[in-house]
């Protein structure tokens, strides 16, 4: 998980608790791509904030997905509109979530490309 805010990490972490979930937590752009780099054999699925501080998520999204184009990044955003999620899935990512995340929508959307 790349996600800035503390507490937005604490309420997935919370929703995770009871699933066989391990979460790697990066805070940022560059932390998470040297975290993927590091783990990337270990990884099923990348949820990725677009707002980060230094580095932010398309640019982080594009990384992954040129060195591993087959694992699943979902963008978790504020931002995101019923419109945009075209562009979105242009930029690299396979799905999105809007924040404030619901527990139910994210366990879903996870389960399809656990699965």
């Amino acid at each position: 998980m790349v996600e800035d805010e503390e507490s937005n990490y604490i309420l997935i972490e919370k929703v995770l608790r009871n699933t066989n979930v391990e979460i790697v937590w990066a805070k940022d752009g560059v932390e998470a791509m040297h975290l993927f780099k590091e783990n990337s054999t270990k990884l099923d699925l990348v949820l990725l904030d677009i707002k980060l501080p230094v580095k932010d998520g398309f640019e982080v999204v594009k990384e992954i997905k040129e060195q591993n184009n087959n694992i699943p990044v979902i963008a978790q955003t504020a931002f995101a509109m019923a419109n945009e999620e075209q562009t979105i899935r242009d930029l690299g990512f396979d799905d999105y979530i809007a924040k404030p995340i619901a527990r139910e929508q994210l366990l879903t959307k996870m389960m399809t490309f656990m699965s």
